[in-house]
């Protein structure tokens, strides 16, 4: 039979195990809380809460595919904050002025996942890039018009950012912030250097951390690669063709393998492996660890298995490691080139004064 004792003991463990367990989850819930409203909070020194849309200005978003530029009248949409995608219609710019933009349609940067894209420079001198969805596109205008809504509210520096759309007789458009140094995927680009390339890489990550962790509901890329990262005037790294997808919206029940299929050779990673896939380029330019380091972290992204694949969060943490690390080293070689050119021009000024010594002592 227990004891009244032996009740007692067992209530208090249950009641300390309880009390345990809720702290731990107010714990973790209020730092999960905090991290998402830093997230929120730094994401973007350009952030908004309406994607502005002006009538006659460089925001409007009035490019048509050429079969469709001979005869459509444009609407816009503009929504404010708090209310629905499609609260207000305005009357768009004449057609003349949309042909102007394009330079009738002729300012073709590329053909994207969704179709052309096209350089508009505005009346007022702003130059964005317009990219005109696919006709066939199977996903519906409702559909469209909440993707938008959603892509409007997304707004963080490392994110090319929509800022303004166009529906008209089945054509959609979208208008993007232009980004002058193109894709990271031209062959025509000058070749990077290690440091460069650490700086894209970690703005890449910061993006891909706000969709996952900033962005409320979250958005998953599905097609992260080098064609949609796109470069600015300082070549700091921006993901673009985020949120849309070529036939369906996401619902946070698709989790099977989306994108463009690529293949990386497992035994690579290896430490035995790392120059096969190592830029002759950055031969002298970077610590061979650090690039080890970097496709580990890369490697695990691809891993088959969900639960072994590390977090945006960490991705980022191990991308900023390394280039704190470069940081580091080269503040430790400018320290040592400091003490060494002190050292040269000390032993100068001494033989300076000697030399004047020896001369006093010739004159007299």
């Amino acid at each position: 039979m227990v004891r009244k004792a032996d009740l007692v003991i067992i209530g208090v463990c249950v009641g300390v195990a309880v009390g345990i367990f809720l702290a731990a989850l107010a714990f973790f819930g209020i730092r999960w809380y905090r991290r998402r409203a830093h997230l929120r909070k730094c994401a973007n020194d350009h952030s908004a809460t309406t994607l502005p849309i002006r009538q006659n200005g460089v925001h409007t978003s009035n490019i048509l595919s050429e079969s469709f530029a001979s005869s459509v009248s444009v609407k816009v949409v503009t929504y404010p904050a708090k209310t629905s995608p499609l609260s207000k219609w305005n009357k768009n710019n004449k057609e003349q002025d949309i042909q102007k933009a394009t330079k009738n349609f002729t300012t073709i940067l590329g053909q994207g996942s969704f179709g052309p894209v096209y350089k508009a420079t505005m009346p007022a001198g702003e130059v964005v890039a317009v990219k005109a969805l696919a006709a066939d596109s199977k996903q519906g205008e409702k559909e469209f018009q909440t993707e938008v809504s959603l892509l409007g509210r997304l707004h963080h520096r490392n994110l090319v950012n929509l800022v303004g759309y166009c529906v008209d007789k089945g054509q959609r458009m979208l208008v993007y912030e232009y980004m002058s140094n193109g894709s990271l995927a031209n062959e025509e680009k000058q070749p990077l250097n290690w440091q460069e390339r650490l700086q894209i890489a970690l703005d890449i990550s910061h993006g891909i951390e706000y969709l996952h962790d900033g962005a409320v509901p979250p958005v998953i890329h599905r097609d992260l690669k080098s064609a949609n990262i796109l470069l600015d005037g300082l070549m700091r790294a921006k993901v673009a063709d985020f949120g849309l997808s070529k036939e369906e919206v996401f619902d946070g029940r698709n989790s099977g393998l989306k994108g463009t299929y690529g293949y990386i050779d497992p035994a690579a990673m290896s430490s035995d492996g790392i120059d096969e896939i190592l830029d002759k380029k950055l031969v002298g330019d970077c610590d061979p660890e650090d690039v080890r380091s970097l496709a580990r972290i890369a490697h695990r992204c691809l891993h088959k298995t969900l639960r072994k694949r590390p977090s945006i969060g960490e991705v980022s943490q191990t991308i900023a490691r390394l280039k704190q690390k470069r940081l580091v080293r080269e503040d430790s070689t400018m320290s040592f080139a400091s003490e060494e050119f002190s050292e040269a021009v000390g032993r100068i000024e001494l033989q300076q004064n000697q030399l004047k010594k020896m001369t006093s002592i010739a004159e007299s």
